[in-house]
């Protein structure tokens, strides 16, 4: 039985504008799920309905074998990380830390234990507990939401894009220290996030969303290596996926530039598909090569380089730590056991025979 389960949930607004459209979710506990998508996608409307905020138009969420659809947040014992954090200004952090267990009748010495223990664990220093949040800084007060949320020990943890308002160095000290602290204290999170970074790296499961719906659910590294849609396939991953367009006839794939055996899709009724293949499984070699690239520019990257080259008016990237700062054509090869074909009519990937 899972910890948190989600059924058919959908949310329709009093205009019509559906929000979320048939949402099935299974979380386990201890699991990290993050759900990830474009703005406007519905992820943060999703985690306010398992919060409590937003009503449920259809659909059921069973927490711990309790129904709790009808309940108020404050009976969900579910905690909630916001954006813009949602601290307090009056108070001082200390106060803010342990505002919800007043709420919820502590007794004044297990809120300070509490307290305190939460400031130890995310590093908030005796001296910040008396400031007030706007004597902090934005990673300080990002420190002051966690552990507000720590404290209530509660039966999930809600976190929606936490670290959105951090520079890039900050987010990812943050994003490190997060994933510690779920490791440490096996809490059960839901994490809401447009960034694919953040996605790849902390999740357990990925959920990733678009107009409302799940695109595709799966551990990371199965969502980034075998994308079920054109939309999963282009969402993750940086350089984004090269997609060259083509035909595949009896396990042959071809365009006007090259053609290459496939026999795995020997079988494949619609001949007119996009060939996907990663930047790292496009390799640039001295002869034999599948096809040739213009290069257009190049990223040096440190340890890689990026090539982005042109294939007639379809654009390549290879990911490379060759030195090609002077080629202005590059002999490419593909590694044909990472291709996924997709259909360009459904934009669905195409299973192979020898993935059935």
């Amino acid at each position: 039985m899972s910890y948190l389960s989600i059924k058919h949930v959908d949310k329709v607004y009093p205009n019509g504008f559906c929000a979320v459209k048939d949402f099935n979710l299974e979380v386990d506990q201890h699991d990290f799920v993050v759900i990830v998508g474009p703005s406007g996608c519905g992820k943060s409307t999703m985690l306010r309905m398992i919060s409590g905020l937003e009503s449920i138009t259809e659909g059921e969420m069973i927490l711990e074998d309790k129904k709790i659809n009808q309940f108020s947040p404050k009976d969900r014992d579910i905690a909630m990380v916001f954006q813009n954090y949602a601290l307090y200004p009056h108070m001082s952090v200390y106060d803010n830390i342990g505002f919800s267990l007043l709420v919820r009748k502590k007794n004044r010495r297990t809120v300070h234990e509490k307290v305190m223990n939460a400031s130890k664990i995310v590093e908030i220093s005796d001296d910040q507990l008396k400031r007030k949040p706007t004597q902090l800084s934005g990673g300080q007060r990002q420190r002051v939401a966690l552990g507000r949320t720590i404290a209530r020990d509660a039966k999930l943890f809600l976190m929606d894009e936490p670290l959105s308002n951090l520079d890039a160095k900050l987010r990812g000290d943050m994003r490190v220290e997060i994933i510690e602290l779920w490791r440490k204290y096996n809490q059960t999170i839901i994490y809401v996030s447009h960034d694919q970074v953040e996605a790849m790296t902390m999740a357990t499961k990925i959920v990733l969303m678009n107009n409302g719906v799940i695109e595709q659910v799966g551990a990371p590294n199965h969502v980034y290596n075998h994308p079920e849609t054109l939309f999963a396939a282009t969402f993750l991953g940086t350089p984004q996926i090269n997609l060259i367009p083509g035909k595949i006839e009896n396990g042959c794939f071809e365009n006007e530039f090259f053609s290459i055996s496939l026999p795995e899709y020997k079988n494949v009724t619609n001949p007119n598909v996009l060939l996907g293949i990663r930047s790292e499984n496009v390799s640039i070699v001295k002869e034999k090569e599948d096809f040739k690239v213009e290069v257009d520019y190049v990223e040096y990257l440190g340890a890689k380089s990026i090539v982005h080259g042109m294939l007639g008016e379809t654009t390549v990237a290879i990911n490379t730590k060759e030195d090609v700062f002077d080629s202005k054509e590059c002999k490419v090869k593909l590694n044909t056991s990472k291709i996924i074909l997709f259909d360009v009519e459904t934009s669905k990937a195409i299973r192979g025979d020898s993935n059935e």
